[in-house]
């Protein structure tokens, strides 16, 4: 069954853990209205997470009956007319635990992500996620509540060899004319604004609300004000110049440490830290050559 002419969009952004700490959904749903006029609709979470969750489960890929298809697409938009519909949560390919089951990065990629597109398999479908340096991304998963101990954790899974170019790869051999858009979370605070365009596919005519949310969790207050004061008497002529005053701002105004972290693991030594993260830089240019991958750096 294809829902709406010309067919409805589905945008899945997966995350990863620990990168938007589920701002997306937070700074999409302030602009609601505004994006109604776009035919763009962002569910409340509520009304989808549990729900798919439950249906991938059931049936694993395998096509649903038209009713159930249908009962699912009216849970989501209840009745809305839309064009492009947008669904995020951290864990549309695995619970945090097992994000090195069998020994490898999101090991349930090819499937898990195949679940998500066949729900509506007639309908055009997109993905979305950012990754994360190896370095500081195992470090703020253990920090998570119920988590295992490092070494149950990562599963003999070396960080050395940890590629998000792989998971990527899996996610394109399995999903096949879906388009993956990807970018690096250390880069987030400076690109949010093209970020929050690029899911909605909404023009730079539209100033989001939250355009500003990731920096405010990252800048004093005083500085943060300042920045907002600034942009109100200076605004931007273009992306390049935007991305350029956030740089300036965060470089002077960042909370103490926010963008540093301490790595306290077994076994890593700091010029391991370095290693893994010369390979994550090598991953990333990878990952930025890759065919069919839309790579948003600053």
């Amino acid at each position: 069954m294809k829902f709406g002419s010309p067919a409805i969009t589905f945008v899945y952004h997966l995350g990863m853990h620990c990168t938007d700490e589920n701002m997306f959904a937070k700074s999409l749903l302030k602009n609601g209205d505004d994006l109604q006029a776009y035919n763009v609709i962002v569910p409340r979470p509520r009304r989808y997470r549990s729900r798919i969750a439950e249906v991938t489960a059931q049936y694993r890929g395998d096509p649903m009956p038209e009713d159930e298809q249908r009962a699912l697409f009216d849970a989501i938009l209840m009745g809305y007319p839309c064009e492009r519909v947008i669904l995020s949560h951290e864990n549309f390919l695995c619970m945090p635990q097992k994000v090195f089951e069998y020994g490898k990065l999101y090991s349930k990629t090819h499937f898990r992500s195949t679940w998500l597109r066949y729900l509506f398999p007639e309908n055009p479908c997109e993905f979305f996620l950012a990754i994360r340096n190896p370095a500081s991304f195992v470090p703020a998963m253990l920090q998570l509540p119920n988590m295992p101990n490092y070494s149950d954790f990562t599963a003999g899974c070396d960080p050395r060899e940890m590629r998000w170019s792989e998971v990527i790869a899996s996610l394109q051999d399995n999903n096949p004319g879906c388009p993956i858009t990807v970018w690096c979370n250390e880069d987030t605070p400076l690109i949010w604004p093209t970020l929050l365009h690029e899911i909605t596919d909404v023009g730079p005519e539209m100033k989001f609300a939250g355009e500003l949310d990731i920096l405010h969790t990252i800048m004093r207050e005083d500085g943060f004000k300042r920045l907002e004061n600034y942009l109100e008497t200076h605004k931007p002529q273009n992306e390049i110049q935007r991305r350029r005053i956030f740089a300036a701002f965060l470089d002077k105004f960042a909370v103490e440490d926010a963008l540093e972290e301490d790595v306290d693991l077994p076994g890593w030594t700091p010029d391991l830290i370095d290693e893994v993260t010369a390979r994550y830089e090598d991953d990333v240019y990878r990952i930025e050559r890759m065919s069919g991958v839309n790579f948003i750096a600053t």
